[in-house]
């Protein structure tokens, strides 16, 4: 059973379609995971075969593509009517050069859609060459063009019921750093420390449950925290040195991202320094975050602060979020940095990540936060100052 009403699927599709009249796209093919989900309900790890969610500009339901091992998950998870969830045959998967799409070239020709103007998502996770192959080669007739993300623009605001199941979600998140800032002491295994932060993140709360994360816990220690997304190995914690926690918890898909820094032993000065200048430039983004601001204003916001310590980073400081399927939680449309001037409404949500490397050491500090009708919230709610386990 679907936790969001037909309404709300209802409202989604039709500010999908009118999006879709707006670029001139008839029909739409969205590849895309978390799109499929947003669209359908769909919610099963099939993601590694052929699937995708078919809009027509006209229709009262999208359809459903899915291989029949997965045609259970698409009746029990969605709210489509039957006659919409289409069902392709086994023998075309792994059966090279035949492919899924073959198949659902074949639905559109019947449906004589084949003249269309057809979105597809070129730079969608799991979209591959040979999707796309299929599809111009299958439908010489159609207009072929890429949607740009549509449907990914269209979920960048919340409904009230999304941003209810980030705030689960940013609870298990708390619950899952809590149980790092336990475990994580010198001698104990990189890996023992991650089994203990994944079983908290999934035994959540006695009210509700966690689920799987679209990235795995990060975990960086020592000289890796000048690195990004690492993760967990058999070595060992080692007294003296730093360790970043990046995690999620997850909840009905949504998710709500935070990382902090602990430093095991004597604490280290510098930084110490460099924690409270990195928690500084994200305050001050923070602080930016307001509707009407771009994400260009909450970017100059932080960039100012590290300018005045001297503090260089090339790399954005967050991204939209919101549903989350792996290998990431990212929406791709909103990102902090220099330049993006998208708009900042109500129940807009970004992951800012206050990362900082220098050679051989880093600190980190993120917040999952949501844009509110005066300014902004966060979703969790825990010191950002380096956690010193002395």
């Amino acid at each position: 059973m679907s936790l969001f009403t037909k309404v709300e699927y209802s409202n989604r599709l039709k500010k999908v379609q009118k999006m879709m009249q707006d670029k001139g796209i008839e029909l739409l093919i969205s590849h895309d995971t978390n799109n499929i989900n947003y669209l359908t309900g769909y919610d099963a790890w099939s993601f590694y075969y052929a699937q995708c969610a078919i809009v027509h500009v006209n229709a009262e339901e999208p359809l459903c593509f899915v291989r029949d091992q997965d045609a259970g998950g698409a009746y029990l998870k969605t709210y489509l009517k039957k006659e919409n969830i289409i069902v392709y045959d086994e023998h075309y998967i792994h059966a090279w050069p035949k492919h899924p799409y073959d198949y659902l070239v074949e639905i559109i020709k019947n449906k004589k859609w084949d003249k269309l103007s057809i979105g597809l998502e070129m730079d969608a996770h799991y979209f591959t060459a040979f999707c796309c192959e299929k599809i111009k080669n299958g439908l010489p007739n159609a207009k072929i063009k890429d949607s740009n993300r549509l449907v990914n623009w269209a979920r960048l605001v919340k409904s009230n019921t999304e941003i209810s199941c980030m705030k689960s979600a940013a609870k298990i998140s708390e619950i899952g750093m809590k149980r790092a800032y336990d475990v994580i002491e010198p001698g104990v295994r990189q890996c023992d420390a991650v089994g203990e932060i994944q079983k908290a993140l999934f035994f959540g709360t006695p009210e509700f449950g966690g689920e799987y994360a679209s990235i795995a816990t990060l975990l960086p220690t020592g000289k890796g925290t000048s690195a990004s997304h690492l993760t967990a190995t058999q070595e060992k914690f080692v007294r003296g040195e730093a360790t970043i926690i990046e995690l999620s918890g997850v909840y009905k898909r949504y998710h709500a991202p935070m990382a902090r820094t602990v430093l095991l032993g004597k604490p280290d000065q510098i930084k110490i320094d460099t924690m409270k200048k990195t928690i500084e430039a994200l305050n001050a983004g923070i602080n930016a975050t307001k509707p009407g601001n771009t994400a260009n204003d909450v970017a100059e916001a932080f960039w100012k602060v590290l300018d005045k310590y001297g503090i260089e980073k090339k790399s954005r400081t967050g991204y939209s979020i919101g549903i989350g399927y792996p290998p990431d939680w990212g929406e791709h449309t909103l990102n902090i940095y220099k330049g993006d001037m998208t708009i900042l409404k109500p129940n807009v949500c970004f992951h800012m990540i206050a990362v900082m490397q220098f050679g051989d050491w880093g600190v980190e500090a993120s917040e999952a936060i949501r844009v509110t009708d005066k300014g902004s919230e966060l979703f969790c709610n825990m010191s950002k100052e380096l956690h010193v386990k002395s």
